[in-house]
């Protein structure tokens, strides 16, 4: 009895002897299983790659799917932009067909803007014989929309130039009058009051009005027409009293699903493919958000059992470099790639089916969750040490690279300010900030440099000679000098990553075989391997060249 007594002591005591050495490798094990490429996966335990299956999957049908919107959204566009033209060659006098910078025509003299004004209700209340699209007056509740025409002038107002004197009331009054396009016969002589106008106090003239149209060419793309509201804005601005009125018009269409429609043929039918196809773009983007969800809590509960085996064999926590293995920030990127490519597609669906026309959000949801898809491919490319240089050098380069351009950019905001309140006057192209802005990013990128030169006015010499002083100093500095230190540290970066030799960390050195974790006191790795190049543990690519010095790191 006290022999087998003894002898259950024994294996009780040694119990946890031969299973912490077991739980280690498992731990091991488990690690170096998170860190394989989905190749090395697959052949160590026969696991299919379903996670780069999915997102191959969903590269082509995004990128698909994106083209088809694309090809749908130009023709949206072609036909606001061809009514725009159309509406301006209808209703603008003497209309060239081409804009000036902010107007669309210009008239000098008193009888010129009558002429205008009455041209363009003449022409509305013609539309119907004078349009050859498919345009006509908009109503509601069974009666037509009526045409408004607003003039804002000052309350009072006297000007004499001549003796230099004038007395203005600074506020404006709006007067409106609205005009039914059935009653053309009668609108000069019951308003003929209203066109009297008093140009030394006039600001502006506004005529607005709605028309409807539908888009049939979509019915050669199998897809059914939208109806349209565009709303028309004609406005003659003289707030500058200089002599010229501006007119402009303006165009704001809103697109909606037509009432009462029907069509022969297999527009209906692609319609419904289109929409089948969406809903399985909503289910591989799941997918593809599930399992890489799936693989940051696997990794978070990796990162747990490792720093609980620290603490307890070392005495010690994880250290943050450490840390940063476990949380893979590929896998967030195309997490909100897929969230944002699942709204897109329910917009696109939503739009196929004419229930809203929100062209431009989906486009926005569409094309970043494709630019993050697209991009979310350089983590497989970074299995390969050849292609993983490009992910080294710009997460090496990154932080100086802000901490140079926000140096950069103060002297860039004061070129900025200095060129808009300088040349302004003198230069269209430094007539806005924003403006300003772009054509010193022209200048910097060597674009356009010789017109921005030569536009220059020469009526002041002053402001001429400051403009060279200006222009060339800017040229000199951001050319010579600031883009090539820009250059220059990207440069550095990449020779840094090319031929330093990282040590290995604590996680590497514990995924080591036949290595103790951690090393003893002396002894440096030095990251390199028994052939002399690198180590590579968290990398797929175990074949590397001899000369090649490239350090990967997950």
């Amino acid at each position: 009895m006290e022999l087998l007594d003894r002898k259950s002591d024994s294996t009780s005591i040694n119990m946890p002897v031969t299973l912490e050495p077991m739980m280690e490798e498992t731990l091991r094990e488990d690690l170096r299983y998170y860190f394989m490429s989905p190749c090395e996966k697959y052949r160590a335990r026969r696991q299919l790659p379903w996670k780069l299956a999915v997102q191959i999957l969903k590269i082509v049908m995004i990128t698909t799917q994106l083209v088809l919107f694309g090809l749908s959204n130009q023709l949206v566009v072609a036909y606001k932009e061809e009514n725009l033209m159309a509406f301006k060659n209808l209703f603008l006098k003497s209309y060239s067909g081409v804009d000036e910078d902010d107007y669309s025509v210009a008239v000098y003299t008193k009888q010129s803007v009558i002429d205008n004004i009455f041209y363009v209700l003449d022409q509305y209340s013609q539309l119907d014989q004078l349009s050859v699209g498919p345009v006509s007056y908009a109503g509601e509740n069974g009666k037509l929309l009526p045409l408004v025409i607003c003039k804002e002038y000052y309350r009072l107002g006297k000007v004499e130039p001549s003796d230099g004197s004038y007395d203005i009331d600074a506020q404006t009054e709006k007067v409106c009058l609205t005009l039914d396009p059935k009653s053309v016969a009668t609108w000069r002589t019951k308003s003929s009051t209203f066109f009297e106008l008093d140009f030394y106090r006039l600001v502006n003239i506004e005529i607005s009005f709605t028309l409807k149209g539908i888009n049939l060419q979509t019915v050669r793309s199998h897809e059914p027409p939208d109806c349209y509201m565009f709303a028309v804005t004609i406005k003659f601005d003289n707030q500058c009293h200089s002599g010229k009125v501006k007119i402009t018009l303006d165009l704001n269409s809103v697109s909606g699903a037509c009432k009462n429609w029907k069509i022969s043929g297999t527009a209906q039918k692609n319609t419904h493919y289109l929409l089948i196809f969406d809903g399985f773009v909503i289910l591989v983007c799941l997918t593809s958000a599930v399992l890489c969800f799936r693989s940051i809590v696997l990794a978070i509960r990796l990162l747990q059992r490792f720093s609980k085996f620290c603490l307890k064999k070392y005495n010690h926590k994880v250290c943050e470099d450490d840390q940063r293995e476990f949380l893979n920030g590929w896998y967030v990127l195309v997490i909100i790639s897929d969230v944002m490519a699942i709204i897109g597609s329910v917009l696109k669906m939503e739009i196929q089916a004419k229930s809203m026309t929100s062209y431009d959000v989906c486009s926005i949801f569409l094309g970043t969750s494709t630019l993050m898809v697209w991009v979310g491919v350089i983590r497989y490319l970074g299995y390969f040490q050849k292609y993983n240089v490009l992910i080294l050098t710009m997460q090496a380069a990154l932080p100086k690279v802000l901490r140079f351009c926000c140096c950069a950019g103060m002297i860039y905001l004061g070129y900025t300010f200095c060129g808009w309140i300088v040349l302004g006057p003198y230069h269209e192209k430094f007539e806005g900030l924003s403006r300003v802005a772009e054509c010193l990013f022209s200048l910097v990128n060597g674009d356009d440099m010789f017109p921005t030169f030569a536009e220059f006015q020469q009526n002041n010499t002053l402001v001429w000679l400051f403009s060279r002083v200006y222009l060339y100093t800017f040229i000199s500095l951001f050319v010579y000098m600031v883009l090539s230190l820009f250059i220059a540290l990207i440069t550095d970066a990449y020779e840094t990553i090319k031929e330093t030799r990282f040590p290995l960390t604590e996680l590497q050195l514990f995924l080591r075989t036949g290595k103790d974790f951690p090393l003893p006191e002396g002894e440096d790795d030095g990251g390199s391997g028994e052939n002399g190049g690198p180590s590579v543990t968290l990398c797929c690519c175990t074949r590397v060249p001899r000369e090649d010095t490239v350090m990967l790191i997950s």
